[in-house]
């Protein structure tokens, strides 16, 4: 009785082994409370368990350089970035301290516009017209700001050229109504409510940057040059190329191909409910998701956009 009790024991705990290895646990990192990625997060949760046979998502809070490091790290499987910031950290730049070897990118989800602002009577066509101009920026260390003072440094300027604020985007608007700046910049999606707050008080336009994109991408590849469409915003009446960079989702380049395969495939094929929470996503398509942002893809994520005739740059 003995023996057959341990046979049985053996058995079952066989049994136990192969459903633990058939059944796979992912974390997924998002974003601070109140942010776009935690809702969002949720929502890839359902659909890549939906989609995933025995797939099994945990969702924690994250930001975006956290979440790349936690991948590094071995603390996370996934993770929402920026792809800015992102590339900083394949590349080892700051505020990273070593390149990130185990970061892969599965698919860019919707755009960020970094906008500059002028007001019409400032005489400012271009940014090396700011010197010597007040500016207003986001504080010291957010993605905008730091756009800023890479957008002034490729065109022979510091900050020390201008008179800089780093203030709320509140503020922001209330310094250029008042005339204590004569700009402000911001990297939001579109349209900004803070460039509606300003252009409802004050005739401003926005600068295109368009001749601007290949010193950027010498800084950091992972900026893009993106279009905000005539009539976005009051008195526009012509297009405005702007830097653009991404909001999209990073894995470990561990995680198996096929999983990767399905969670790709989700994405593409549920871009409607996404957008019930960045609208922009409705109209993501594979391509889209595929853009070379300077991050190389998982394999998974290569395969997916293999079938849809798209070849990538894989870890």
């Amino acid at each position: 009785m003995k023996h057959v009790k341990t046979i049985g024991l053996a058995c079952a705990l066989t049994i136990a082994s192969v459903g633990a290895a058939t059944a796979a646990e992912i974390k997924l990192m998002t974003g601070p409370q109140g942010g776009a990625w935690v809702p969002l997060g949720g929502q890839l949760k359902d659909l890549w368990e939906k989609a995933v046979a025995n797939l099994s998502v945990q969702a924690l809070p994250g930001a975006g350089i956290a979440n790349v490091r936690g991948i590094e790290e071995g603390k996370t499987d996934v993770g929402f970035g920026n792809s800015i910031s992102t590339v900083d950290a394949i590349k080892g730049a700051a505020p990273f301290n070593k390149p990130h070897t185990n970061v892969c990118n599965i698919a860019t989800l919707y755009p960020q516009y970094f906008q500059v602002v002028v007001r019409i009577d400032a005489g400012v066509n271009a940014i090396k017209d700011l010197k010597g101009k007040g500016i207003a920026a986001q504080p010291r260390g957010n993605t905008a700001e730091e756009i800023t003072k890479q957008l002034l440094q490729v065109n022979g300027l510091t900050y020390n050229d201008v008179k800089m604020s780093f203030v709320s985007y509140t503020d922001a608007v209330t310094q250029v109504q008042d005339g204590h700046a004569v700009a402000f910049t911001a990297g939001t999606t579109i349209p900004s409510s803070a460039v509606m707050d300003l252009a409802s008080a004050r005739d401003v336009k926005l600068l295109d940057l368009a001749d601007q994109l290949t010193a950027m991408k010498k800084l950091n590849p992972g900026y893009t040059l993106n279009t905000i469409p005539k009539g976005t915003y009051p008195k526009q009446d012509k297009d405005v190329k702007v830097i653009g960079y991404a909001t999209h989702i990073v894995a470990s380049c561990k995680l198996p191909v096929d999983t990767v395969y399905g969670m790709t495939k989700a994405i593409a094929a549920n871009t409607a409910t996404l957008a019930s929470i960045v609208k922009d996503i409705a109209a993501l398509k594979p391509s889209a998701m595929a853009e070379d942002i300077g991050v190389p893809f998982h394999a998974g994520a290569a395969k997916f956009y293999k079938e849809a005739g798209i070849t990538v740059m894989t870890h």
